[in-house]
This record gives C-alpha cells, sequence and structure tokens, in this order.
C-alpha cells in the first residue's frame, strides 16, 4: 500500500490498525481487512483529515450508543467534508482559469524581440497584449500594473496558508 513500516506502526497506537496476528519472529501480520483499512486512512487524509482527526473519528464511531447514531456522525462528517471539499474545487477551477488565461498570454510572449528584458513585461503592449490586462499570475512575477483586473484568485488569504503551510501574517 506504499506506507512505511513506521507509518504502520503509528496506525496502530493511534488504534486505527490492528494486526491479525504476529509472526513467530514477532513480525506483525496484516490480512486484506488491514489494507483496506490503511486505503481508507488514505483516502480520509487525502480529503483532508488529520491522523488526529481520524483517530477521534474512529473514537466517536466505536462508542456511539447505537448504530443510528454513528451513522448520523459519519453522515454529518462527511457533509461537512464534502462542503469544504466543493469550496477546495472551486477554488482550484479559479486556479485553473488564471493559469490558462496565463498560458495563453504567454504564448504570444515566444516571439518576442530577444533584446527585450523581462522589465519591459511589466508594461508590455506587444503582441496584442494591453497594458493593464496582464493575467494575475504572470502580473505577480513581472510586476506588471493590473489597474482595471478583476480580483484574480478567489482564495482567501487564510486558505492560501493552510495549503502551503506557511504562517498567517495578516495579522
Amino acid at each position: 500500500v506504499g506506507k512505511s513500516v513506521r507509518a504502520l506502526h503509528l496506525y496502530e497506537e493511534m488504534g486505527l490498525l490492528h494486526p491479525a496476528e504476529r509472526s513467530a519472529g514477532g513480525f506483525r501480520l496484516f490480512d486484506h481487512s488491514a489494507v483496506a483499512r490503511i486505503r481508507w486512512i488514505l483516502n480520509l487524509q487525502a480529503i483532508g483529515f488529520s491522523l488526529s482527526e481520524i483517530q477521534e473519528f474512529v473514537r466517536e464511531f466505536e462508542e456511539a450508543a447505537s448504530g443510528k447514531v454513528a451513522a448520523t456522525k459519519v453522515r454529518e462528517v462527511f457533509q461537512a467534508k464534502l462542503h469544504d471539499v466543493r469550496e477546495q474545487l472551486a477554488q482550484l477551477r479559479s486556479i485553473e482559469r488564471d493559469l490558462e488565461e496565463s498560458i495563453e498570454y504567454l504564448e504570444s510572449c515566444q516571439t518576442c524581440a530577444e533584446t527585450l528584458g523581462p522589465s519591459e513585461c511589466r508594461a508590455c503592449n506587444h503582441h496584442g497584449h494591453q497594458i493593464g490586462a496582464t493575467p494575475t499570475l504572470f502580473a505577480g512575477i513581472s510586476g506588471a500594473d493590473q489597474s482595471g483586473e478583476g480580483d484574480g484568485f478567489d482564495v482567501a488569504a487564510s486558505n492560501l496558508s493552510q495549503r502551503t503551510g506557511a504562517a498567517d501574517t495578516t495579522n
């Protein structure tokens, strides 16, 4: 399943994974249900769950008063995560449009005279480019003026720092 021995040990320590048995040499032996459980953990991580959240999720499920209560809790968690994923998809679609726009804009730059330096890109009016209409992503690197442009990314700064792991410096 592509996980290290240390990761499997961590999953076991957290109560997320249980070996079916141990070999005569003391090695943990996992069955098909354990492999399925590892894939489940990976899927939850892929949609944004931390291992601690998964651990809490499993604990709440196992300690629920009834199957109905457990299923209701799982449904609520999945609904919240679906909402988050849909927001992320909308942000990614916006970023995709920005990338496509920048790539299209930069295609015409391939015929630009090599005598022009990168500083000329800030106020480019060659190849049909209009000053103030530089795509957001390219304007960021070239320093181009974007007066009259839209808002660029539809991504909150707090979401950017969450995705990149950078500290939030907007305080």
